[in-house]
């Protein structure tokens, strides 16, 4: 009996949980997804869709993340043939323009669902991954959650990330969407600052979080301070406050990014596989 793909809906969820959890590592990002929104939209919510190939047995051996029709693209941690067997039924409904995961996975999304279309920004990264038990000294405590008052000041730093990482100014795109998204992440105590003499020098956010661990993006250091220490200290910091109720982080380092792999490597961070990220025209 060949393989089947099916849209997944709540009797499901324990096999995707369960399917997710055996390479946590490298779905975090899809297990946070999973247990943020859960398995189908709940009602008001924006339109997504998890899929899903089981095999001959009836195992779940890939799961794709649909958002819309394709805004966001994410697929499991599985074998890319088995990625563009559940991407091929979709070709006629889904327009690919953002994707991230396992670079194997992701090329073969950009191969059936990218329609041609030339990537407007495509980033091969390292995934980095710590447990407790891996950690270095480093900490600075003085390192705390943003708050609400801290929004202005915070914006150069969260616009120079993006700037830096994605090549693209988000103020310029979308300036009180922006502004309105990043009080969001403050508001839900996701954005961690390090403020010395009265200005912000380095922010970090917790993205995608579930049970089974967090993700940090948006490491940045304000330019006229670099140099000092802020970013192995802070990330030292965070992933020791964080490991205390997580059994897992990860950050995903640009390949090109030496300076970054260093810091991960220093504070106690180990290299895993290679992910990619791609946004379409």
């Amino acid at each position: 009996m060949p393989a089947t793909i099916e849209q997944l809906g709540p009797q499901h969820t324990d096999a995707l949980r369960s399917f997710l959890a055996k390479d946590s590592t490298h779905n975090i990002y899809l297990l946070g997804l999973f247990e943020e929104f859960g398995i189908v939209p709940r009602a008001g919510r924006a339109r997504f869709a998890f899929h899903g190939r089981f095999d001959a047995s009836k195992n779940l051996t890939a799961a794709l993340f649909v958002g819309g029709e394709g805004g966001l693209v994410v697929p499991s941690a599985s074998d890319p043939a088995f990625i563009t067997e559940l991407a091929e039924p979709l070709a006629a409904q889904v327009r690919l323009k953002a994707t991230l995961g396992e670079k194997p996975a992701v090329d073969a999304l950009v191969r059936s669902l990218g329609a041609g279309a030339r990537p407007r920004l495509s980033r091969t990264h390292r995934l980095f991954a710590v447990s407790a038990d891996d950690l270095g000294p480093f900490t600075n405590p003085t390192l705390r959650l943003a708050r609400e008052e801290d929004v202005p000041r915070l914006m150069p730093l969260a616009q120079g990330a993006v700037r830096e990482l994605m090549e693209r100014d988000p103020l310029a795109e979308d300036p009180d969407g922006y502004e309105a998204r990043v009080m969001q992440r403050v508001r839900g105590r996701r954005t961690y600052v390090l403020e010395e003499h009265g200005a912000l020098v380095f922010k970090v956010d917790i993205g995608s979080r579930s049970q089974h661990g967090a993700e940090l993006e948006g490491l940045y250091t304000a330019p006229q301070e670099r140099g000092k220490g802020h970013a192995t200290l802070c990330l030292g910091q965070i992933s020791r406050h964080l490991l205390s109720s997580l059994p897992r982080l990860v950050l995903r380092v640009e390949e090109k990014d030496e300076s970054m792999a260093r810091i991960a490597r220093k504070v106690g961070y180990l290299a895993q596989r290679v992910h990619r990220l791609v946004l379409l025209e």
